[in-house]
């Protein structure tokens, strides 16, 4: 049970801040760019939820992921070690299975994407779709963190690199979450289209490269 008492500590006032495994580190190490922009999207899944507009299986998806992305921020802040004394919740392979059957569950209600598409729509859509492109940054910026500190395992506190199945998470995550903004859209009239030129131009005719490939805002690989 955790049992916040206090909310200020006055620790971080010159500049640094502690992790996961009470080593201290700058408040401009790319390990806090990480978790923080995780935290961004959560809060941002935090919205999409207060919509009240989802349907319940959509609901218990984003609250499973909310879960998960206290618990990524949390691998994020714990640099990698050997033998901990007390080893951290780490995020886990089967957590980015689950998202991968939520991706082809939810995406088998929506019609094949053959035009791009503007984020918009309903109010919960618009949340997805500003969700999708935070947890993209938290990749990057995962990315970032891996780069600078690597992936290997540390003996002593404070040394070890980043979890990258953290950043696997992530990219799954934002694959679902562009999903789910096109299935919250599907009451209130389907996708918002992209028109070239914003209307003023002819879109290119089906069949051709544009026309079929997905949105390019999708896929990061």
């Amino acid at each position: 049970m955790v049992n916040l008492t206090r909310i200020y500590t006055r620790t971080g006032d010159d500049g640094t801040t502690g992790l996961g495994d009470f080593s201290r580190t700058s408040k401009t190490d790319p390990r806090l760019a990480a978790y923080a922009d995780v935290n961004e999207a959560n809060a941002v899944i935090g919205v999409v939820l207060a919509t009240g507009t989802l349907t319940d299986d959509v609901r218990a998806i984003l609250t499973r992921v909310q879960n998960d992305l206290f618990d990524v921020g949390a691998d994020l802040c714990t640099p990698l070690l050997e033998n901990p004394e007390y080893p951290p919740l780490r995020v886990q392979s089967v957590w980015i299975d689950e998202l991968e059957a939520d991706c082809d569950t939810q995406n088998a209600k929506v019609e094949k994407l053959r035009s791009f598409i503007l984020p918009g729509g309903s109010v919960g859509a618009a949340h997805l779709h500003q969700a999708t492109t935070v947890v993209r940054r938290a990749e990057r910026t995962t990315w970032a963190a891996i780069e600078a500190h690597g992936t290997e395992v540390g003996t002593t506190q404070g040394e070890g690199g980043v979890n990258p199945t953290t950043a696997a998470y992530l990219n799954r995550l934002s694959d679902l979450l562009f999903i789910l903004a096109r299935v919250a859209n599907l009451d209130a009239g389907g996708d918002v289209l992209w028109q070239p030129g914003g209307g003023r131009v002819t879109a290119p005719p089906k069949g051709t490269k544009n026309s079929e490939t997905d949105d390019p805002t999708t896929d990061d690989d």
